[in-house]
């Protein structure tokens, strides 16, 4: 490859995450309106039991959605697209259809008839309140269902991106947020007919949302043929390589999942509120995270398994580079950011009703925590699709995610006593970090020298760059701001200070970033100005 085919592979994935990124940045910023909205309607408790019965079915669609379908699926369609057309893409697309329909039909069915097993495993500190417990379940078989939604939404996913078609599946997550947000005003009433208090909408609201995802896909399948009636049938090759490939990745991000199963467990045994801080916090460190890690490894995969389906190694290393190199120049600077504006950012999301000081001050400490492992996660997310495209391998990343969870839990079991929620938002970014260095380790026995000295100088300058903008920042909410301010929430005040500190922490990681040569910076400013050149 040239380097001028080369600059434009490069431009070209530069433009394709950054459509992913838009529509993930705007589901984002619904999902924290929704947070907004329900941690200022509801109490704490009440909180805890919707958090905790959502989480389960949202679980596996993480799995599903940002993992195990795209991860299994893409590489195999866009092979087959590369090798045998159309067609045969599309004929491979309805049978994958036909067999995830019966599977996910299943996987609901039975999570609405273990509500009961499923809260004890995720939260078994809940049986403690023989009705807090029950309610907890009546609200996870409700919810439940969503997963089937969740995962066909994921099947057309993984169609379109085969298709480098990107910006209806990054959008479609809003629909579940508008949803959560109208609910408390709309399915109350609903949720009362149907015997459950006022947090019941929510639940309601999740299956009206699901509903959403899947429609939005239509058009945009219609657009690209590969609308498709699912079929049921045996013995395709290419439809056993894909569940074939499915399984162990289902088992590896399984084992990544065990985090969060854990993380509620211990937050279980701690006091009331735990559970809601540790996933608020954990709720704005994915702004960066989706919006621009996951952007950027849903925009390379199919252009890793291109490469890979061609037997272009240098090309296909190289892409990884890239992304890798891309993904932290969003991470670094938002790890740095969000460790300095926990409180601030806290505080104006979600900051109102009956999310007071306390709240504020107890989630802030969650997200500082968690801001530390910003990119670490990040990096994962953008190194796991090597496994997947280039070797279609799911069974090596499983290792790494393993490592994860042990490293999580012991800290968690160690940390939980002393710094409650505080220590299992430590021993997130840990189990991240431990995770990152195994997958590298098990890339390089793959691959050979990755050539990362590019990456580590890059992130090196980024890094230079970072502690510019968080001394501004720092200075901007610390000392011009008077401290105590961000305890009354979203005042308008507030809101001004952090928009002032996020606009200039903006400029001044992008001027450093200019001065200090980070090559990123110009890939892409390129991008969007039509360049090819260097």
């Amino acid at each position: 490859m040239t380097r001028t085919t080369a600059q434009r592979a490069s431009s070209a994935l530069v433009r394709r995450a950054s459509s992913v990124m838009a529509g993930t940045l705007a589901s984002r910023v619904l999902g924290l309106a929704r947070d907004a909205v329900i941690a200022a309607s509801f109490a704490r408790g009440a909180t805890d039991l919707f958090w905790l019965a959502f989480t389960i079915p949202n679980s596996l669609r993480v799995l599903l959605g940002e993992g195990a379908v795209s991860g299994a699926f893409v590489p195999v369609l866009t092979e087959v697209d590369t090798k045998h057309g159309p067609a045969r893409t599309r004929e491979v697309f309805a049978r994958l259809a036909g067999v995830m329909i019966v599977v996910l039909g299943l996987v609901a069915a039975a999570g609405v008839a273990c509500a009961p097993w499923l809260v004890t495993a995720y939260a078994a500190g809940f049986r403690a309140d023989p009705g807090r417990f029950q309610f907890a379940a009546t609200l996870t078989s409700f919810v439940f269902p969503y997963i089937f939604f969740a995962g066909v939404s994921a099947l057309a996913t993984a169609a379109l991106n085969t298709r480098k078609k990107f910006a209806v599946a990054a959008f479609s997550p809003a629909a579940l947020n508008v949803a959560l947000i109208a609910a408390p005003l709309v399915l109350v009433g609903p949720a009362a007919a149907l015997g459950l208090p006022p947090i019941g909408a929510l639940a309601l609201a999740v299956l009206a949302g699901g509903l959403l995802q899947v429609a939005v896909h239509v058009p945009a399948l219609k657009r690209v043929d590969l609308l498709v009636v699912p079929r049921i049938g045996r013995g395709d090759p290419e439809v056993r390589k894909a569940m074939w490939l499915l399984g162990p990745l289902l088992l590896g991000l399984g084992v990544y999942q065990l985090n969060i199963v854990l993380s509620r467990q211990f937050a279980s045994f701690l006091p009331a509120g735990s559970l809601s801080y540790l996933y608020y916090g954990q709720r704005i460190v994915e702004i960066p995270q989706g919006m621009f890690a996951l952007a950027v490894a849903s925009a390379g995969l199919p252009a890793l398994s291109e490469h890979a389906a061609r037997g272009d190694r240098e090309a296909t290393l190289r892409t990884f580079r890239q992304s890798l190199r891309l993904t932290l120049f969003v991470a670094v600077p938002s790890t740095v950011a969000l460790a300095v504006l926990a409180e601030p950012a806290v505080a104006v999301v979600i900051g109102r009703g009956a999310f007071g000081a306390w709240e504020i001050q107890e989630t802030a400490r969650s997200l500082f925590w968690q801001a530390c492992g910003i990119w670490a996660v990040a990096s994962v997310r953008a190194t796991v699709p090597m496994f997947h495209a280039a070797f279609q391998d799911t069974k090596t990343p499983v290792w790494a995610s393993a490592v994860n969870v042990a490293v999580f839990a012991a800290l968690s079991w160690w940390l939980m006593k002393p710094l409650a929620h505080e220590g299992l938002a430590i021993a997130f970014g840990c189990g991240a970090v431990a995770q990152l260095a195994m997958l590298f380790l098990l890339l390089r026995r793959k691959t050979g020298p990755l050539g990362l000295d590019e990456v580590f100088a890059s992130a090196w300058r980024m890094l230079l760059s970072s502690a510019a903008m968080g001394a501004l920042v720092w200075t901007i909410v610390r000392v011009v701001h008077e401290p105590e301010q961000w305890s009354r929430g979203a005042t308008w005040t507030n809101l001004g200070m952090l928009s002032l500190a996020v606009v200039a922490g903006v400029g001044t990681y992008g001027l450093a970033a200019r001065m200090l040569g980070v090559r990123e910076l110009r890939e892409i400013m390129n991008s969007f100005s039509g360049r090819s050149g260097g």
